[in-house]
Order: C-alpha cells, then structure tokens, then sequence
C-alpha cells in the first residue's frame, strides 16, 4: 500500500507509522554478502565497534553475489567473553569462512560461509572445548548432560578426598596418590590448552593452569598441584553458574514465547508452529495465554498484561482493531487476533536481536577492558617467568620458593574477571532496561545515556498527546465556519500530520462533503498549497502571511497566547480565515520532568510551533524552550546544546531524526515513526515519558557497577600481586581468588536485574 509523506508547516515530515511501531519498526540487521569477503568490524576500533554488524550498505552491491550460507547454533560451556573470543579465533581459521561472531548474551554462535562446512565448525569448536547445539536436524551435534559437565569435577573431588585420607595414615602413598590426581585433574585441561594454542588462543586460562600444575609437580608440592586443579574446576562451575544468571533477562524474554500457537481455518483449529504463521492468519488465545505474534485484535474487547515487554504494571484495556504485541497475556477471554508480523520477526524477536547486537555496539570502557585483557596475561605471564629466574640468578634466594612464587602469578594471569567485569553489567542493564519499557541499542549507548545532564524535547508528540482538535474556527469574510473548514479538509486530505488529522476529522465529524483537491504541494516549514476547481488555496503558519491587518494580527497573538496552535487559509494570497487547534500535554509530563530534575537534568524545549504557544507549553511545565525552528534550525540548537554537556533529544517525527544524529544520544517515542526509531538509540516501548527518569537512573547504576567490578577485578589481581611476592600466597589460594573474583563481580552485575 502506498504511504503518503507529508512535509508539514511546523517543517515536519511525517509517514503513517507502521503497525506496532513502537517497537517492531526497529528493523533487524540483514547481512548482504557480495563477492568481497566481509569486512569483520575491528573490535579495538571505537568507530567499527559503533556499527551494525555485518558492515552493510545501502545498496545491494554491483559485483556478482556468490551462493553464500548462514549457520547458527547455540553453544554450551561458555562462562566468559573470554570464551567467545576463544572460539571466534577458531572458527575464523576455518578457510571457508567468511565471517564468525558469538554473541554472549544468547550463547549463539553465527557463520557465514561460501559452502556447507557445519561438520568443519563443529569439530573446531569442540576442539576448542566447547559444545554446539543446532535445530537443524541435519546437524548430528547433541547437548551435553549436566551429569557429564559435572562428571570430571565430581571425579577429582573423589580422588582429592581419598589422597588426603590415605596421606593421615600412609604419607608416602598418600603422596603418590596426589600426583595421580593431578595427572588425572591436568590431563583434559592440558589437552584443551594443546588445542586452543594450535586454533590460535595461545594465553588462555588452560595454558595458565597447565603450566602451573605441571610446575607444581616438578618442585614437589604435589598436594597443592591437585587442590589447584580441584579448585579450578569448582570455580570454571561457578563462572558457568554466575553467566547463566547474568543472560537470565534474555532468557526470561525468549520465555514469553510460546512454543506453538493455535491457528483457526474455518471452523478447525490447528496447533502449528510459531515460524508456520504468516502475516493474515487468524489465532486465537485463551484467557491466560500468551500472544505467539504481534497481532490485531479482532472481537470483542479484552484486558491484556503488557508488563513484560512495557514495564507497564497495570493491565491494559485494548479495542477491536488495536495492535498487540507478541508476549503480552490475555487476562480475561479467549481472544482472536490476525497476525500482523513475520517470523522471527515479532516484537520480542525484535528486542532479542536489538540485545544481541548490542555487542557489537560496546561501551568504549568495554573496549579498553578488552584491548588491556589481550596485554595484561602476556605481561603476567613474562613477570612469573623474570620471578622465577632472576632473584635466583641475582643471589636473592633459593630457586625452588622463587619458582612456586611464578607458578602462583600464573595463577593470578587468568582476566577473567576482569573481562567479563563490563559484559556482565552492560548485559543485565539491557535486559532490565527492556523489561522495564526502553530498548537500548548497545553498550555504548548505555554508557553516553549515563552521562546525559541536559534533556531538548520535540513538543508535538512527544511533551504533548499529539492528538490536537479544533478549538476555533474564524472566517475574516463573509465565509461561514463549515465552507472554511471543508476547504482547509481538502488541502490536507491525506496528509499524516497531526494538525492536519485534526483539520480531517473534524470535517468528517460534521459530515462535511470535501472537495477533492489537485496539485498538493508542501511548503517546507511553511504549510502546504492545493488547488480546488482551478482555484489556489493554502495553509500557512501566521508568520508566512504577508497581509493581515493589525486587527488580526492581535486576535492572533491572543489565541497563540492561550496555547493554540493557529494556521491561515488563503485564497490566491487573500486571508480567509484562521483555525486555531490546540493539543492537550501528557498526563505525566510534568511529573517526568520533576524527576528529571531531582535527578540533576536541565530540560529544554524545541519546537516549531510559534514562541506565544510554545511559552504557554513551557510555563505549565517550567522548562526553558526556543520556538520557530525548522528542521536544521533544531540541528544547530542540539549542537549548540550538546557542545556545553552531554544532551539527550527526545522526539517522534522524521524531522526530530537530524537532531536525534545530532545529540550525544538520541531517544525516540513509542509512536514515533520508522525514521526516528532507526536514529534513536533509545526507544521507548510506550509512549510514557515516565520511563525517561528510571531508564536515566538504571543507566547511571549500571556505571557504577561497572567500576565497582573493574575495582574489584584490578583490586583483587593487585593485593594477591603484592601477597604472592612476599610469600603470603599459596598456588590454591590464588585460583580460589581468581574464581572467587569472576563470581563476585558477576553476583554485582546481577543487582541490575533486581532493580523495579
């Protein structure tokens, strides 16, 4: 269906927003694969780190496209980024791989390859120690058991507890018993660190205890060697542990969809599943069901809880022909709906994908941590090695204290927990963003929304309802009300913007017959031009007419002074008459912006509506405005703002999308349309301005928390540093550390989730 794009009078362009636009109008990333091999962002790059994964353009490229396939699958062991680039280093040295990503957060591994190699990244990725599920039912790969996860664990605690029983009574068979255990402990984790080296992961945590253990033995601290290996596995358990509950709100969200859905067909009803619906199919959900699609509502009306996807608590009344999303639940009936989205394409398919992308899209703390990991286990690594060597070399002591004093900083070189420190933060304060109303594209849009002291709001839509009426209607001739609205109707027949809507519905409402009208022409920031029966009209802004008297220029004012929104009819140049319409504030804008401000944020308005209107606005909400801009005045009023502090630009329409570009962070409306929600960084699941002030304070608390966990990281690795050079620290003490440091900065990351 063709859609209509109005460049209104006020200098806005508006389109009919898409079903559901509130959040199925952020688009997923489609991959375009051309001849050229992709181009993989540089993750150490702040630029490449902020795009869209995949690296694609506008246009469809102009070389031939070769037959490319995409695979994914879902990966088990994973506790750590740690572990994802370990495995993105494997599978990028398979030949026939184009580009490989994992993301965290869902444990997906994606590769797009130039032919059928799944067998080939299957056995890379187990190598690597890791295991592949797929759907596909030609893949022959099989979840591991949590019996089997377990299995070497419980075997080394067994062999553990029987050495040190046999060492109370027999010392030297107890000894004997030890080393068996650490060969029998030391064996997998050196045949994996074998493997990671030969795929490309040479500094992994495998390589560390590998060396440390084995070192152990050779200078006889056999016990400490096995209780090392021991507490290693224990504390590997408890990162898996930690991360599993660090992706629980992308769980939770994967949860709301239900695994089938019931389609209707005439009179039979048919249990399919959710990729067998399409677009038009009619579903039905009983009373305390959840919706398998966005949908429309086709009877009767009926209570749905949207809370999970809104953050909205109180249920929410929807009429016949409404749009709802997939994951809400029906509280009252047996509803019917028409679906209204793809598959895989839902609003909770949507918010899924925007978090998984997310890492794509790092906070430049993240990177930083990143690009310090890469160095800081080398560096380590080289330390252990100069403490093992030169004291000894230097006359400073004895070889063997010195050498188990290296082994112990080996220990202290694994960074997890300080990689992990920022993804598990960032990962939490993204889910408990969505579930709390606002979709937040990436960790650095995080970051830049926790600094934000300075909010410029869009008026139309956005502060107010965006539904403006008929307040007046006044004809400066002998023209009767009902002939100067059904030709104002007709110049704007068919145009989305909401002054116009109104001028429409209300010559609709009197059952007016509007003419129809040629020639339609928009007058950028001015209004717009049409001819009726050869004869030309307009709807121009006060300000763009050139003739009126002083009389009418104070009614004018006067009207504008009350709040009113006015625009002139002209015939061939002639005034006459004025519609004034005025559009109502949000219910909760006045107490969002008193939170705003109690959270230290300066507001401002942009409008361009006219400055006696746009006063009226501001003073009911006290906050400072500038009136009368066009679209590229608001560009220049956002970057004259946003060079003082870090601003943040709320608005709905296409033409808040430049200012939106403009500012530190963008944030766009749950109406908005499709232009806005694709410049925004933030998207808000309603439009309920109350969800600014909570998404603010859930932003600067995910900060804190990510220095908190950097501190406690760098603290930890610092104070077992100093202890194991001056002989405090044992080898199983500090691996106990080390795990003890990966689960206690995850356990911080997961209060995020806590947060109501």
């Amino acid at each position: 269906m063709h859609q209509h794009t109005h460049a209104c009078r006020c200098g806005k362009s508006h389109s009919q927003p898409k079903p559901l636009c509130s959040i199925s109008s952020i688009k997923p990333t489609t991959l375009k694969i051309s001849a050229v091999q992709p181009v993989t962002p540089d993750s150490d790059c702040g630029c490449c780190a902020d795009e869209s994964p995949g690296g694609e353009s506008d246009g469809e490229s102009d070389r031939p496209a070769l037959t490319s396939h995409q695979f994914r699958w879902q990966i088990a062991g994973m506790d750590c980024p740690s572990c994802a680039r370990k495995i993105e280093t494997a599978v990028q040295r398979v030949p026939q791989v184009q580009q490989a990503r994992v993301i965290f957060a869902s444990e997906k591994l994606v590769v797009d390859a130039d032919q059928d190699i799944r067998t080939a990244i299957e056995q890379v990725v187990k190598d690597a120690g890791f295991t592949l599920t797929s759907n596909d039912p030609q893949s022959p790969t099989q979840p591991v058991s949590r019996w089997q996860e377990n299995a070497g664990l419980l075997l080394l605690a067994v062999l553990m507890l029987a050495s040190w029983l046999l060492s109370q009574v027999a010392p030297v068979w107890g000894d004997r018993l030890f080393i068996a255990t650490t060969l029998v402990g030391l064996a997998p984790i050196a045949r994996s660190a074998w493997k990671l080296l030969r795929n490309g992961s040479p500094f992994s945590i495998e390589m560390l205890m590998t060396i440390a253990a084995a070192g152990a033995l050779v200078i006889g601290a056999h016990a400490e060697a096995a209780m090392v290996l021991l507490l290693f596995q224990l504390g590997e358990r408890l990162e898996a542990y930690a991360a599993a509950r660090a992706r629980k709100g992308v769980t939770a969200l994967m949860a709301l969809r239900p695994d089938t859905a019931t389609r209707l067909k005439g009179t039979s009803r048919e249990q399919v599943a959710l990729d067998a619906l399409r677009p038009g199919d009619v579903i039905e959900v009983a009373a305390g069901g959840r919706l398998p699609a966005d949908g429309e509502l086709l009877q009767a009306a009926a209570s749905f809880d949207e809370s999970a996807l809104t953050g909205e608590s109180l249920p929410v009344a929807r009429e016949p022909g409404e749009q709802i999303m997939a994951g809400a639940t029906s509280l009252d009936r047996l509803v019917q709906l028409k679906v209204i989205s793809q598959p895989g394409q839902s609003a909770i398919d949507r918010i899924l994908q925007l978090i998984e992308e997310a890492e794509s899209h790092r906070a430049p703390v993240e990177r930083f941590i990143d690009r310090f990991s890469r160095l800081y286990t080398p560096a380590i690594m080289l330390l252990a090695l100069l403490v093992m060597v030169l004291p000894p070399l230097l006359g400073l002591g004895e070889w063997q204290p010195w050498i188990y004093k290296g082994l112990t900083l080996l220990l202290i070189g694994c960074p997890c927990a300080l990689v992990i420190s920022t993804p598990a933060a960032i990962t939490s304060g993204l889910a408990a963003a969505a579930r709390q109303g606002a979709l937040i594209k990436g960790g650095a849009a995080l970051e830049r929304l926790s600094r934000v002291n300075m909010m410029a709001f869009d008026k139309t839509g956005t502060l107010t309802a965006g539904k403006p009426q008929i307040s007046l209607i006044h004809a400066f001739n002998a023209m009767d009300e009902n002939s100067l609205l059904r030709i104002a109707a007709a110049v704007e027949q068919g145009s989305t913007h909401p002054l116009a809507r109104a001028i429409v519905s209300e010559a609709e409402r009197r059952t007016l017959d509007i003419p129809a009208a040629s020639h339609q022409q928009t007058l950028i920031g001015s209004g717009i031009r049409a001819q009726i029966d050869d004869v030309t009209y307009q709807l121009l802004t006060p300000r763009e007419a050139k003739n009126l008297d002083p009389a009418q220029q104070q009614q004018i004012a006067n009207w504008e002074a009350q709040g009113q929104t006015v625009v002139l009819l002209l015939q061939d140049g002639v005034v006459l008459g004025a519609l004034a319409m005025q559009d109502q504030l949000r219910a909760e804008a006045a107490s969002a912006l008193v939170e705003l401000r109690a959270l230290g944020v300066y507001s401002v308005m942009l409008t361009g509506d006219n400055p006696r209107t746009a006063a009226n606005i501001a003073a009911q909400l006290q906050i400072d405005y500038r009136a009368g801009l066009l679209p590229a005045d608001k560009v220049e009023a956002v970057k004259s703002l946003g060079a003082q502090q870090s601003l943040a630009m709320i608005g709905d329409g296409i033409n808040d999308a430049p200012a939106m570009k403009a500012a530190t962070i963008g944030i766009a409306m749950g109406s908005g349309t499709d232009v806005a929600l694709e410049a925004a960084d933030v998207a808000l699941t309603q439009n309920q301005l109350t969800i600014l002030p909570r998404t603010l304070r859930l932003a600067r608390r995910t900060r804190a928390i990510i220095r908190q966990n950097i501190a406690l990281a760098l603290g930890l690795k610092a104070i077992f540093l100093v202890t194991t050079l001056l002989g405090f620290t044992g080898l199983w003490l500090a691996v106990l550390a080390d795990s003890g440091a990966t689960a206690l900065v995850t356990a911080n990351a997961l209060r995020l989730l806590r947060q109501r």
